[in-house]
């Protein structure tokens, strides 16, 4: 069972630079996709259901903005959109698509990157999203949350950590939330499962030729219950073609 997960930037522009066609050559079973920065009438039938795939998604209320969905092969038994809470469900955030005893979630956590109001957003959604992690792995159900998480756990997650010390996505706070995620919850960061000690980025800025010279963060994941990592076979990140300033995020696990 073949999962991605990738922040489009923009699902218009990602289908422009040959999003599609790509996902037809990855006989994928579940796409996550995140930052549509589009609304329900912005979207073509490709977009709405690609080549079969059965497509849902979250809006933001705000155009052009924000914004997750997830494609499946199968169709889901139930859908669930939004956690909830009006604040954050507004900005298009949360989509949970539920196969049998497989939950898959498609997040797009809030960046703090452009100023301390929206910092305290993204603590402020940090400290309601954990009880409903923690839910997640108490509801014993096998689940795998994929998106774009806006912060990199460890200095092997991020090109330049010793200069973002103080900034959003490398902050303590956030990086401990993670820790916490992880070590007292008990959820797993599959690519490092597979990947102990591999430096790999999914994220680069569009400033100073990052992309060129590898300077990136890796913000994007795959996050599973420990019996769902555990049918993790391997992993990648997809960087032949780029349809984002993200790359997509690849695994592949036992059925």
């Amino acid at each position: 069972m073949r999962i991605i997960s990738l922040n489009l930037n923009g699902i218009r522009s990602a289908y422009n630079k040959g999003l599609l066609e790509w996902l037809g050559k990855q006989d994928t079973d579940i796409l996550c996709v995140q930052e549509l920065k589009a609304q329900a009438e912005d979207m073509t039938p490709d977009m709405l259901a690609p080549l079969g795939y059965h497509g849902h998604f979250h809006y933001a209320e705000k155009k052009g903005y924000s914004g997750v969905g997830i494609y499946s092969k199968n169709k889901p038994d139930k859908v669930i959109v939004g956690l909830g809470i009006p604040e954050f469900d507004a900005e298009g955030r949360y989509i949970e698509a539920q196969f049998g005893q497989l939950s898959v979630v498609s997040l797009y956590l809030p960046s703090g990157s452009s100023g301390e109001e929206r910092q305290a957003v993204k603590f402020k959604f940090l400290e309601a999203f954990m009880p409903h992690m923690v839910a997640l792995m108490e509801s014993g159900r096998d689940v795998i949350v994929c998106g774009d998480w806006n912060i990199a756990h460890t200095e092997k997650d991020l090109k330049n950590w010793k200069g973002n010390k103080k900034n959003s996505g490398f902050l303590p706070e956030e990086r401990a939330w993670l820790t916490e995620l992880f070590d007292r919850v008990g959820f797993v960061d599959v690519f490092r499962f597979l990947h102990p000690e591999l430096e790999a980025y999914t994220w680069w800025s569009n400033r100073g030729q990052a992309w060129a010279k590898d300077v990136g963060w890796r913000i994007d994941y795959q996050i599973a219950t420990p019996g769902m990592a555990a049918k993790a076979l391997s992993t990648g990140i997809y960087k032949e073609q780029r349809f984002s300033d993200h790359a997509p995020l690849l695994v592949d696990y036992a059925e």
